[in-house]
């Protein structure tokens, strides 16, 4: 069964969205995901900047 995930803090740098929220551990993580169509990419990381960074520099292979 998957995990539902409340996420806030919510930020929209270009296509990719970035979120907080806890995961079942109830440690904070951070998450990037795309929102372009068939792109797919999506990442958790530990700290908000590097979910930022990842942001800022992620291209959709799809154009």
């Amino acid at each position: 069964m998957p995990l539902l995930r409340r996420f806030r803090n919510l930020a929209r740098i270009g296509p990719v969205k970035v979120g907080t929220a806890n995961d079942r551990r109830g440690r904070e993580k951070h998450t990037a995901a795309c929102t372009a169509p068939r792109c797919g990419f999506s990442a958790e990381y530990h700290t908000r900047s590097a979910a930022e960074l990842a942001a800022r520099t992620h291209r959709c292979p799809i154009a």
